[in-house]
Parts: C-alpha cells; sequence; structure tokens
C-alpha cells in the first residue's frame, strides 16, 4: 500500500513539475528577452557592413554553409530569435554571436558597438571581409569570453596586447590574417597568461618568436597550430607529456631546428605537421608510438635514411605525406599494415627501386584515394597491379629520374574512380588509348614521348577541368568542334608537338569556360578565328606558330596575351584593358603605335620588338601604367625622340629601344625609375654627353649605348659611389674621347669578388618574362636570350679613348670580357690583368700599346679569345696555359713580337745551341741582378757590365733592359702630367 502511495506522490510531482516547466517554456518564449540596449548595439553593428558573397570563398570551397545572417535582424523584433545570435534564457544577455561565412564587408573600427556587448562567451567571425581592420583592445573587453575565432577574415596589423587579457579563454583561432603580426613579445604575454587555452590557432600570424617551450607544459592542451608564424630556435628533443594534445602543426616555420620530437606512449595526438629543411636526422623507432596517429605530414623536411620499420605500427593511419624530404633506399615492406591509408604521398625523395615491387606493398590498401609517389629513383613499368585500386581517385607518378617508360598500361584506362592522373616527366611512349570512364578531371601526360593523335575518348571526359599533353609528338589536324563536351574545361596545354588546327563556323565559342590556353610551339597556320570562352580566357600563349592574324581578339578579361614569333601582318592589334602580358615580337606587324595603348592601364609587360613597326613613339608611353615594368621596342623602325616624361614611381625594369632611329637627348627623367635594371639604347642615333646621371639608380646591372652618336670626356662622377650595380657595359662605336673612364670602373663592386658558389644562379627577369640582350663577346655578336646573373662585360671599343690602360681594371675579377679595341690607348698591358682570374675573352686590338705581354697572363686558364693586333708591342709571347691554343691572329701587325705561334724567331731562340755553353757559363758564374745594381749604382759601371754582357753573347738583353727603364720614365713623366690636368680639370 505504501509502495502505491509513494508512486501516486511521485506521479503527482512529475505532473506538477511538467505543467510548471510548460508555462516556464511559454513564458520565455512570449517575453522579450533581449535588451534594448544590446539590440541596438546588435544592429548598429550590422549597418557598418556591406554584403559581399566573394568573400565567403572558403565556406563554399569546404561546403561549410554560407548566407548573410544579418538579413534576419529586423528592429523591433527579439534579438535571442536572430541569426547567429544565442541569450542567456535567464537573463536575455547576449552570450554567442556567430557570425561566420556570413557575407560581411567592412571595417570593424575600434568604437564598433560590438564591444558593447560585454556578456559574449562565444564569439566567431571568421571567414568575412573585414579589410583594413586590426584585432584592437576592443576585443579584450569581453572578460568572459572562452571561444574566440576570427580566422581568415582579413585583419591585418598589430594585435592589440588586450587580448592575452581574456584569461578565460579555451579556444583561440585567428589563424590567416596573413597581415597580422604580433608584437615584440606579444606571443610570449599570451600563452604565458591564457593558461586554460585547449586550441590555440594561430597559423599564417606573423609571431617572430623563439618556440616558447613551457607552452609543451600546459596538459590541457588539445590542438595546437603555429602554422607560418615564423618561430624560431630549437624545437625540444626530450620526450613530450601532453596526453590530450591531438593536433600539433608547425609548418613552414624555417628558422624552427630540431629532430623529429620524442612522444610517450601515453599520447592522444591524431594529427602532425611539420616541414622546414632545419628539421634533421633520421625518424626514430619511437614513431611506432604514435598509434593513434590518423594524420603525417613531415613537408620538405630534412629527415633522411630510411623509413623504421615501426611506422607499421601506425594502423590508425590514413594520410601519410613525406614530400620533399631526404629519404631513400626501399620503401619498408611493415607500410603494408597500415590498411586504414586512404593517402600515401612519397613525392620528391631518393627512394629507388623497380616500381612494381613497390607497388605490391599496396596490395591491402584497398581503401586508397590518393597516392603520389612523384620525383624519386623508381624505374621500370607501371605494373597492373595498381589497377586492384578500384577505389584510387589521385595518381601522381611525375619526375622519376629513372624515369618509367614503355607504354601508357591498359588497365589505366578502365579504373572506375580515378580523377586526377599525373605522368608527367617520364619516358612513355606509344599512342594514348581510349579513356572508359569520365570521372577524370585531370589529366597530365606532358613532357613524354607519346605520338600519334589525339584519341576521341578524350574528348568525351565530360567532367575534364584541366588537360596538358605538351613537350610529345603530337601530330594531326585538332578540329576545335571535338572541344564541344568538354564543357568544363578551363585549362588546356598542347604545346610543343606538331598539331594542326582547323575551325568550322560552328565551333567558334566551343570551351565556353575555359581560362588557360596554351598551343604555342605547333603547326597552326593562318587567320586565328577560334573564339572561345570570351568571359573567361585570362591566358593564351599561341607563340611559334604560323599565325598570320585575327578576325578580332573579342576576350575581355585576358591577363596574358603571347603572340610572339609568328607570321602576323598589318597593323598592330590592340589588347583588352585588363592585359598584363602582351608580346608580339618577331612577327611582321607594320604601322604605329596607336594610342589606344595608353588607355591599357593594367600593362607590367609590352615587348612589340622584332617588327617593321615605325612612326613616333607615343608620348603616353613612359606613363601610361604605374605597373608597367617590361618596355621592349627593339629592333623596329621607330624614329623621333624617346618620351622625355615617366610616371614617378613607376616600376620600370627593363628599357630597349635598341635598333631604331630615335635621336635627340637622352630623357633625364629616366633618374626617377628607381627600379631600372636594363636600359638598352643601342644602334640609333641619340645625341648626348655620357649620362653619369644614371649612376644614382640602384639597381642598374645591364647599360647599352652601342653605336650611337654620343660624345666627349666620360669625366669623373660627383656621385661617391656611382654604378654599384652595373655588371655589363656596352659603350662601343660612339665618340667619347679622353682617358679611360677610371673612376666609374674603380665603383663597379657588381663584377668584384662575386662568390659564384655561394650565388643563386638565375636569369634576370621573373617567371613570365626574361631579360635578353646583344652583346660582342669573342668577336662575335651574340644575343643572350636569357641574362644569368653572375654574367659581367666590358664593351668599351671603337671611341676616341687615349692614354694608359687603368690598373685597376685588374681589381674587376669577376669580368668574362674585356673589349678595349680601336682606341689609341697607348702604355704597356698592366700586369694587374692577372686577377681576372675568370676572364674568358680580351680584345686590346687596333691601339697603341707598347712594351711586352706580361707573362703573368698565362695565369688566365679561362682565356679562350685573345686579340692584341695591330699595336707596338714587342718581345716574347708568353707560353703556357691557354697561350699555348692562340694563333697568329690574336698577335699580327706587332712588328716586335717573336715566338710561337709567329713564324718569327725570337734572337734568343734562334742562338740558343750556339751559345748553349756560355749562357751556362753566365749563368753559373753571373747573376741578372747585377747588371740592375749597375744601373742603379751609375752609368761607368753599368757600361761596364753591358760591355760585359754583349762579349758573353747576349746584347739584345741589355737593349731591352735600357728600353724598358726609358719608358718607366716616360710613363711616370706622363702620370704626372695627367695628375696635374687633372688638378686643373
Amino acid at each position: 500500500m505504501m509502495s502505491k502511495l509513494l508512486l501516486l506522490l511521485c506521479f503527482l510531482f512529475f505532473l506538477s513539475f511538467s505543467q510548471l516547466f510548460s508555462s516556464s517554456f511559454s513564458f520565455s518564449n512570449s517575453t522579450k528577452l533581449c535588451p534594448h540596449h544590446q539590440a541596438i548595439a546588435l544592429l548598429h553593428f550590422k549597418q557598418s557592413f556591406s554584403i559581399d558573397n566573394s568573400s565567403s570563398w572558403y565556406c563554399d570551397y569546404y561546403d561549410v554553409t554560407f548566407y548573410p545572417k544579418t538579413e534576419s535582424w529586423k528592429k523591433g523584433s527579439d534579438c535571442c530569435s536572430w541569426d547567429g545570435v544565442t541569450c542567456d534564457w535567464v537573463t536575455g544577455h547576449v552570450i554567442e554571436l556567430d557570425l561566420s561565412c556570413s557575407w560581411l564587408f567592412g571595417t570593424i573600427h575600434s568604437n564598433t558597438t560590438l564591444f558593447h556587448l560585454p556578456h559574449l562567451q562565444r564569439l566567431n567571425l571568421a571567414f568575412n571581409n573585414f579589410r583594413g581592420s586590426s584585432i584592437s583592445a576592443g576585443f579584450g573587453r569581453f572578460s568572459s569570453l572562452t571561444h574566440l575565432n576570427l580566422c581568415d577574415s582579413e585583419f591585418s596589423g598589430p594585435i592589440s596586447p588586450e587580448i592575452s587579457h581574456l584569461s578565460n579563454l579555451v579556444s583561440l583561432d585567428l589563424s590567416w590574417n596573413i597581415d597580422t603580426e604580433f608584437a615584440p613579445h606579444g606571443f610570449d604575454s599570451l600563452v604565458q597568461n591564457l593558461t586554460k587555452l585547449q586550441k590555440l590557432h594561430l597559423g599564417g600570424i606573423s609571431i617572430s618568436s623563439i618556440f616558447p617551450k613551457f607552452l609543451l607544459n600546459w596538459a590541457s592542451l588539445v590542438s595546437l597550430d603555429l602554422l607560418d608564424g615564423a618561430l624560431h630556435g630549437r624545437f625540444p628533443d626530450h620526450d613530450i607529456h601532453l596526453p590530450k594534445l591531438e593536433v600539433l602543426d608547425l609548418r613552414w616555420n624555417n628558422g624552427l631546428s630540431g629532430t623529429f620530437p620524442q612522444f610517450s606512449e601515453n599520447n592522444s595526438l591524431t594529427e602532425l605537421y611539420l616541414s622546414s629543411k632545419n628539421f634533421s636526422g633520421e625518424l626514430p623507432a619511437s614513431i611506432g608510438n604514435l598509434k593513434s596517429l590518423k594524420i603525417l605530414v613531415l613537408h620538405n623536411c630534412g629527415f633522411s635514411g630510411s623509413i623504421p620499420s615501426s611506422i607499421g605500427n601506425l594502423k590508425s593511419l590514413m594520410v601519410l605525406a613525406m614530400p620533399g624530404c631526404e629519404f631513400s633506399g626501399s620503401i619498408p615492406a611493415s607500410l603494408g599494415n597500415l590498411t586504414q591509408i586512404i593517402a600515401l604521398h612519397l613525392d620528391r625523395n631518393h627512394f629507388s627501386g623497380k616500381i612494381s615491387k613497390v607497388i605490391n606493398f599496396f596490395n591491402n590498401f584497398r581503401n586508397l584515394i590518393s597516392l603520389g609517389l612523384a620525383s624519386n629513383n623508381f624505374s621500370g613499368q607501371l605494373p597492373p597491379s595498381i589497377g586492384n585500386l578500384t577505389n584510387l581517385q589521385d595518381l601522381y607518378f611525375s619526375d622519376n629520374f629513372n624515369m618509367f617508360n614503355g607504354t601508357i598500361p591498359s588497365w589505366l584506362y578502365t579504373m572506375p574512380s580515378l580523377v586526377q592522373l599525373d605522368l608527367s616527366h617520364n619516358k612513355l611512349t606509344g599512342h594514348i588509348g581510349e579513356f572508359q570512364f569520365d570521372s577524370l578531371e585531370y589529366i597530365d601526360l606532358s613532357m613524354n614521348e607519346l605520338h600519334g593523335s589525339i584519341p576521341g575518348s578524350i574528348f568525351k571526359l565530360i567532367n575534364l577541368r584541366y588537360l596538358f599533353l605538351s613537350s610529345n609528338n603530337f601530330s594531326g589536324v585538332l578540329e576545335t568542334s571535338n572541344f564541344g563536351k568538354l564543357r568544363n574545361l578551363t585549362s588546356l596545354d598542347l604545346s610543343n608537338n606538331m598539331l594542326s588546327l582547323t575551325t568550322s563556323d560552328d565551333s567558334k565559342s566551343m570551351l565556353p569556360y575555359i581560362e588557360s590556353l596554351d598551343l604555342s610551339n605547333n603547326n597552326i597556320s593562318g587567320i586565328w578565328s577560334w573564339n572561345m570562352g570570351k568571359n573567361t580566357l585570362q591566358y593564351l600563349n599561341l607563340s611559334y606558330n604560323l599565325i598570320s592574324g585575327f578576325e578580332m581578339l573579342p576576350w575581355k578579361n585576358l591577363y596574358i596575351l603571347d603572340l610572339h614569333s609568328n607570321l602576323l601582318q598589318g597593323p598592330l592589334p590592340t589588347p583588352p584593358n585588363s592585359t598584363f602580358f602582351f608580346s608580339v615580337s618577331h612577327n611582321k606587324l607594320s604601322g604605329e603605335i596607336l594610342s589606344l595603348f595608353c588607355k591599357a592601364s593594367s600593362m607590367r609587360i609590352l615587348d612589340l620588338s622584332n617588327n617593321n613597326l615605325s612612326g613616333m613613339l607615343p608620348l603616353c608611353l613612359g606613363n601610361f601604367s604605374k605597373y608597367l615594368s617590361v618596355l621592349n621596342l627593339g629592333r623596329n623602325r621607330f624614329h623621333g625622340i624617346i618620351p622625355q616624361t615617366f610616371l614617378k614611381g613607376n616600376a620600370i625594369r627593363n628599357l630597349d629601344f635598341n635598333g631604331n632611329q630615335l635621336e635627340g637627348l637622352l630623357p633625364r627623367s629616366l633618374i626617377i625609375c628607381r627600379k631600372l635594371e636594363v636600359l638598352d639604347l643601342g644602334n640609333n642615333k641619340i645625341n648626348d654627353t655620357f649620362p653619369h646621371w644614371l649612376g644614382t639608380l640602384p639597381e642598374l646591372q645591364v647599360l647599352v649605348l652601342r653605336s650611337n652618336s654620343f660624345h666627349g670626356h666620360i669625366g669623373c662622377s660627383k656621385i661617391k659611389s656611382p654604378f654599384m650595380s652595373l655588371r655589363i657595359i656596352d659603350l662601343a662605336y660612339n665618340d667619347f674621347e679622353g682617358d679611360l673612364p677610371e673612376m666609374y670602373l674603380r665603383s663597379l663592386k657588381a663584377t668584384m669578388n662575386v662568390d659564384e658558389g655561394n650565388m643563386t644562379r638565375k636569369y634576370m627577369g621573373d617567371s613570365y618574362y626574361q631579360d635578353s640582350v646583344m652583346v660582342t663577346i669573342k668577336g662575335l655578336e651574340i644575343e643572350f636570350v636569357k641574362i644569368l646573373n653572375t654574367f659581367t662585360t666590358i664593351d668599351l671599343s671603337s671611341n676616341k679613348f687615349q692614354g694608359e690602360i687603368p690598373k685597376s681594371i685588374g681589381n674587376l675579377n669577376s669580368l668574362r670580357g674585356l673589349n678595349l679595341s680601336h682606341n689609341s690607348l697607348a702604355g704597356h698591358i698592366p700586369s694587374s690583368f692577372k686577377n681576372l682570374k675568370l676572364l674568358e675573352s680580351l680584345d686590346l686590338s687596333s691601339n697603341k700599346l707598347i712594351g711586352s705581354i706580361p707573362q703573368e697572363l698565362t695565369s688566365l686558364t679561362f682565356l679562350e679569345v685573345l686579340n692584341l693586333s695591330e699595336n707596338h708591342l714587342t718581345g716574347f709571347i708568353p707560353r703556357g696555359n691557354q697561350f699555348d691554343t692562340f694563333g697568329n691572329d690574336s698577335y699580327s701587325e706587332n712588328s716586335g713580337l717573336c715566338g710561337f705561334p709567329l713564324s718569327k724567331k725570337c734572337i734568343t731562340d734562334e742562338a740558343s745551341e750556339s751559345s748553349k755553353e756560355a749562357d751556362e757559363e753566365f749563368d753559373g758564374g753571373f747573376d741578372w741582378k747585377i747588371t740592375l745594381m749597375g744601373y742603379g749604382c751609375g752609368l761607368v759601371i753599368g757600361l761596364s757590365l753591358g760591355c760585359l754582357i754583349f762579349l758573353t753573347g747576349k746584347p739584345k738583353r741589355f737593349v731591352w733592359f735600357i728600353e724598358e727603364n726609358i719608358h718607366k720614365k716616360i710613363r711616370r713623366s706622363t702620370r704626372s702630367t695627367c695628375r696635374q690636368g687633372a688638378r686643373r680639370n
């Protein structure tokens, strides 16, 4: 009875409680919980932004729901019902605000009404566009905040130190606001104060700090992301005891060093990311302790040696990526234990062996989706066992140093799930077969030895977005109508083959969404009429074909248009205003440059060289685009003056007007082109004095004034160290006179002490345009289509220079070529030339040089071309090293020279046999130093010794000795006169 009564009482209590809860719930829903001032604060915050859906591309990419949440915020309604707003059900205060992926565009000012919500516990503003906003001190007012997420929302500037006052924070995510940074010691202060943090994500933020070791004492830490934070110092190599740590991401901190972290067996790590060449050593066997690990990424590290077999203990591993490390040897068989793996990438290492043996390890990988073994030392033919990986979507086997060979196996065409296929940079031969499935979105078979026609099945791959078949031997006629089904194709590269193209009227608008098209270096001829991708095409390269013209240039958003090396005729085509790269060089275009080019305000590279263009240069060419970096109008028929005005703050790096008929003075406004590296004005009619004022340009490396009417003394400069970056100088074929410009030669720091061993050898220019220059070296006129950053040469030939060659030229010890020919230079060849250890070409011909050829020049072991002809040189021709390879032409018309290779024997050579005994007597009992002493002590003793020498059969040495000393006195006298003249000037 009691039990029934108790049960009844419980039922009545439950019923009354249910009614109470129901009435409370009804009350809470019928009452406005949101305080008025907080609703007003939210509405004011909303009004400070516009809606822009382009700011939520990240959300779209990762399939995260995105929409303008603030559209539901209406005045007069309860703010607790608004999208993204959560209130405390008791007090009504706004405690959570989630506006992530809300398309917000605008600035969060320091006085924003957002900071009027003091009860916020969670704030998420991720994936919007707050460009220009800073993470200001206002965020530090949210004293109750436990979760703050500002990820990837375009914040910039310094991060306020007040963030470190949020002592209740459990989760902080500021990642991918790449223009933000911590103040000095700001990061240390943050991690010292926020000791409750479980999640700390600062990826892409400039931390610039030594890795704080006490971070690894946070037992509560679950996720730590410091990717690309400019951390430095040594990562702790002791055992890491963080039992709750699941994610550790230290990628792209290139200043961070250490060995592979040691984790105790009691760990929860599921994701580990490292990338820095300063992480080195071998992977320890203790890596097998990470039994919960699902993702292991070691990207571009310095780890080496073999992979330990204990890696087979990581049974939970799903992603193993070790690209760009130094691992070698064979892949351990224990890898076959990782049956859960879905992605395996061991690209860019030194693994070797037959690929057929490697693939045997993958027979258990039935879940494998992505496989990358590119850039290793595997060899052989692709084995059929790969065809068993029926879930495989990505296959990357490109660029193996031993090269896969043979034909593309038939099983590859039948893989039902394959999405991405990359077999580029190998030695595959034969034809491409017929694909049986249309799942493929990416195909790269470039840089192989495939031939034949492109199979019809490729044009049926309706999901295909990228097709790269460049640098093979494909041939035949390609009908543009074949591309009718490839409506998703965005990038097509068929360059460097032997294809021709036909276009029918019904196929002119095929490939409606194409963004990049490269058909360069094929056999395409005639008038181009394929107008694909009118609104989408951004990159078009048709260079090195036989195209004679265009029906039109219909593309509205074209960035790169490369038509060079074709047969284009008629007037110059005008590119769209969006174009920043435009090249039509090496064609047959004629007419003038239209003023329409002045509207191309986005132009960075403009190359119209090697055509038949004429007329005067538009005055706008110097200032029509603030982005203009390269202006190449060389080898045309332009006349008149060079535009005199250049835009202040311009980006001009290369000006090439070589080979025209330009005249007048050099524009003085060139002095504001502070980024100028190449100035080529050769082969024109410019009439001016030497532009010493160019010596202030800090980046100028190439200066060509060849074959103009420059004149006068080069003289001295008031600039302390002019032309310090200059390393290619060509002033030949002008009317410069006076002494060689020793002051300028002494300041050419770029030709001195160049340590090529520690230099990164690269070509001048950038990824889409590399500079070229025509120079005369080794007696030949050579066009350098690429200018190596270590190449140096000086050509001052065919002027009216006189006086002696300065000894200081010997300081230019990185010089490759030196041409001082066809001047009126006198005096001796400086023995300091022995310091030009890298010199490959030396031309001093057609001058008035006297004396002997210094024996020290035989030390120039790189010297390939030597021309000393048409001077007044005398004495022996040195022997040894490169001098034994030069022919008669190197010394012709120097009547005083003798010895090999000339037919004229030296007198001492002819008398060597007859006077051998006398030589031995002389050499044994009489030192030549006595003669030197005789000359120094007095004429009588000197003449007496001279007579003695004459009697021993060696009169010529004494005569040479007297001549040499006379010449020395003449040189001293001349040098003194020059110095006095210099003082007067």
